[in-house]
């Protein structure tokens, strides 16, 4: 009787088995790493194509953080700066630094910078940084001390019962939407119980006087 299978069909269970063994260990390595706090959690601190000091830009320069996410007051997204943002400065300023190639080089031949995203929400949550922005939510209240940070970590979880908490005590977090941008204004007000007691005071009277109700339904931030 003519053989059904070619010799070379022998080897297919031990392909199969060397197969299924390099796929799992691709497998355990896959959630090992992108279901971990390493990434896109707390303490998630990824590599961007040029080392940007926000502890140099924004705090000892103190520059304030609408100058290069000058959308945040308008879009619901906070944009990143375009090379022409830096080159404002950097076409005067340190020309000749190798850590600014890579801006030099965009602004050369308009290929944009491919910044990392730092701080992620899943894809069926929407969230404005402009309603928030505009109502006095500061930038450190999510983003934490941006001025001492050389390289931006993620700071806070950004999960449902941590946003909810701000939305169901709003008087704790709020601010002068002009002071939005201040670093050190969280710790500050929380010194003391008085300082924090006479801070709360105040906002209770401004959610009052301006009717804000940060919104605690799901259709608020689920699509």
């Amino acid at each position: 009787m003519p053989q059904l299978f070619p010799r070379v069909a022998n080897a297919l269970p031990l392909l199969s088995l060397a197969g299924a063994a390099v796929g799992g260990v691709a497998l355990i390595l896959f959630v090992w790493y992108y279901f971990s706090p390493k990434f896109y959690e707390v303490g998630y601190q990824p590599e961007q194509p040029v080392p940007y000091s926000h502890a140099f830009h924004a705090g000892q320069l103190g520059m304030d953080c609408r100058y290069c996410h000058n959308h945040v007051e308008q879009s619901p997204h906070a944009n990143v700066p375009p090379t022409q943002t830096c080159m404002n400065c950097h076409s005067q300023v340190a020309t000749g630094s190798a850590k600014l190639l890579p801006v030099r080089e965009s602004w050369a031949t308009g290929v944009p910078l491919q910044w990392v995203k730092v701080n992620h929400i899943p894809d069926y949550v929407q969230f404005s940084h402009a309603a928030h922005v505009n109502v006095g939510v500061g930038c450190e209240s999510c983003h934490g001390r941006i001025d001492q940070m050389e390289v931006v970590e993620q700071v806070s979880p950004m999960s449902m019962g941590w946003c909810l908490d701000c939305h169901r005590a709003p008087e704790n977090h709020l601010r002068d939407p002009a002071l939005v941008t201040t670093m050190g204004l969280a710790d500050e007000v929380r010194a003391d119980d008085e300082s924090f007691a006479q801070y709360v005071d105040a906002n209770r009277a401004r959610i009052a006087a301006e009717g804000i109700q940060p919104p605690q339904n799901c259709s608020a931030c689920h699509y």
